[in-house]
């Protein structure tokens, strides 16, 4: 299964794209059953093994059904591929989305808004990551390009909370800011050199995570995250 997943802004475009297969004419949305179990599916095999050595006759096989029926859902597996990172997309919308309605203070909600991107991360051989940006640049340019406009929107929206509950500074630099950000979330799953090994996931997370707090935070917000540092769940 996909990790539950992270903009309220963009919900309405992801919510909204119908995708189809001419030939076919059958019309697809995330509310799709038989879709979402493909693309379950299909993410779950390409995490196990990569993406260059499964064909789509393999995914078939994997997935017991035919090829005449996967391919009433994609065109081919380029299609497949960028359509799992739509998938994943809309997932982190209805995250946020979830978390909006909360009542968590800016500190809590971006703590539980950045594990989810971590946590796809922890799941995920760096491989896939090679083998999009090598074989299939464009989806894999288009999917970075969705994900950082997601998430740098994200941290800005964050921000502005912040400042309004007097938890971070007014000063901020929200642009930069939150483009740094953005790079670490991604460059998350690709830490752990050999330098780094001895560490988990969940304390580079954490570490991550306090970096970032105690450089936008203002003395109250400090304060607070102080007061609920050993309650927070840095487990992702």
């Amino acid at each position: 299964m996909f990790p539950s997943f992270l903009l309220s802004t963009f919900a309405t475009q992801f919510f909204n794209t119908i995708l189809f297969q001419t030939e076919y004419l059958i019309v697809m949305t995330d509310n799709d059953t038989k879709y979402q179990s493909i693309l379950n599916s299909a993410f779950n095999i390409f995490t196990e093994n990569g993406i260059r050595n499964i064909s789509m006759d393999d995914l078939c096989r994997k997935m017991g059904m035919s090829k005449k029926t996967l391919y009433k859902y994609v065109e081919n597996k380029a299609d497949l591929l960028r359509k799992i990172n739509n998938y994943i997309h809309s997932q982190i919308i209805n995250a946020i989305i979830d978390l909006e309605k909360t009542d968590l203070n800016a500190i809590d909600i971006l703590l539980e808004m950045s594990k989810i991107p971590g946590k796809l991360f922890t799941q995920i051989n760096p491989i896939i990551s090679f083998e999009m940006r090598k074989y299939y640049p464009q989806v894999f340019e288009k999917s970075t390009s969705d994900r950082k406009v997601l998430i740098t929107n994200s941290i800005r929206k964050n921000m502005d909370q912040g400042i309004k509950e007097g938890l971070y500074r007014q000063d901020l630099n929200k642009d930069i800011i939150a483009q740094l950000y953005f790079k670490n979330i991604e460059d998350f799953h690709t830490t752990l050199g050999e330098t780094m090994k001895k560490y988990s996931f969940e304390k580079i997370f954490e570490v991550m995570f306090e970096n970032h707090i105690r450089g936008i935070a203002n003395e109250k917000g400090i304060e607070y995250f102080e007061k609920q540092k050993t309650k927070l769940n840095f487990n992702l």
